[in-house]
């Protein structure tokens, strides 16, 4: 017995063109169709970096969703122990708290109405747009007084080792 013959025991011949050959065409298509999602699966479990994208996007939604969670807890929390230091208070520090507020607030109002009275026109005009310019060129002036601060503090350090 030769090996075509042992392999081939009990398969009937297909003959061409029969109703065999239909049916032998609908079972390789079907294969095929298996065998493509079969493919197709293996290279999506083989995608590292797709993996690895759905797994940070994951992450990340779960990192979000716990922020949220604890910036809520930080801000019940916080209203809490506000209301406990407001509940703790005698009421009488409370008045007086809110009446040196006022006060400072009043004085402050006062002492800009003074210096705005005082002030020549002409200076308040420069003033203005010394104010303008300053916050026009905000990154340059910073970085002018950085460095005027920094050259007074190492000339006060030379003067003291005089």
């Amino acid at each position: 017995m030769n090996d075509d013959a042992r392999t081939n025991i009990g398969t009937p011949a297909p003959t061409p063109g029969g109703p065999g050959s239909a049916e032998l065409r609908d079972q390789l298509e079907r294969t095929r169709d298996e065998l493509g999602q079969t493919v197709e699966a293996l290279a999506t479990k083989a995608d590292i970096k797709a993996q690895a994208k759905e797994k940070t996007a994951a992450v990340k939604d779960q990192a979000a969703e716990k922020a949220a969670l604890v910036s809520e807890q930080v801000r019940q929390k916080t209203g809490h122990a506000v209301q406990l230091v407001k509940d703790k208070t005698p009421d009488p520090l409370l008045e007086k708290t809110a009446q040196a507020a006022v006060q400072v607030r009043e004085g402050a109002a006062k002492a800009g109405r003074y210096a705005t009275d005082k002030t020549p026109d002409p200076l308040l005009e420069k003033a203005g747009q010394a104010a303008t310019a300053a916050r026009a060129n905000r990154t340059p002036l910073l970085v002018a007084g950085a460095a005027v601060v920094a050259f007074l503090l190492v000339r006060r350090g030379r003067g003291h080792r005089r």
